[in-house]
């Protein structure tokens, strides 16, 4: 769509949010990541906007909507607590789901890997923390005879 030059200021103002409405957004977002148990509709009647005007502004300023961002703050929790080796029922209940699959489901849709594999890559990581990594391929000469007369009698 093309803008006449006359419509440009018009345009940008409607863009622009004013610095009161911005301060109150900004507290809604800290209060979206330190509250789990707060609902949108509350947070809205505390700064005085409708809960969809409070989502509109929300994701215009943050790229992302009040649930988007409180899902990823419980997923990124969850990905730390699976990464120390919590259990993934555990870890599901911890961060505020209460369905194992839709928490698994999500999960991997979010990160790729389901959390049972992601726990364990890190667990392995861990375990192998201390060790010497050796490549593969040095890996797999130490299992090859060290001469000929070896490979001949094996």
């Amino acid at each position: 769509m093309f803008l006449s030059p006359a419509d440009a200021p018009a345009r940008l103002l409607a863009v622009l949010i004013d610095p009161r409405t911005f301060r109150r957004v900004v507290g809604v977002r800290e209060q979206l990541l330190t509250n789990d148990d707060i609902a949108v509709a509350e947070l809205a009647a505390q700064v005085g906007l409708s809960p969809s005007r409070l989502i509109r502004v929300f994701a215009a300023l943050y790229g992302t909507t009040p649930h988007q961002l409180r899902t990823q703050a419980r997923l990124d929790r969850a990905r730390r607590l699976l990464a120390q080796g919590d259990d993934v029922t555990r870890v599901c209940m911890e961060v505020g789901f209460s369905s194992l699959g839709s928490f698994s489901a999500l999960f991997t849709r979010w990160t790729g890997t389901p959390p049972s594999r992601y726990r364990k890559v890190f667990q392995v990581a861990a375990s192998v923390s201390g060790a010497p990594l050796v490549p593969g391929c040095l890996g797999m000469l130490a299992c090859l005879p060290r001469n000929f007369r070896e490979a001949r009698l094996g």
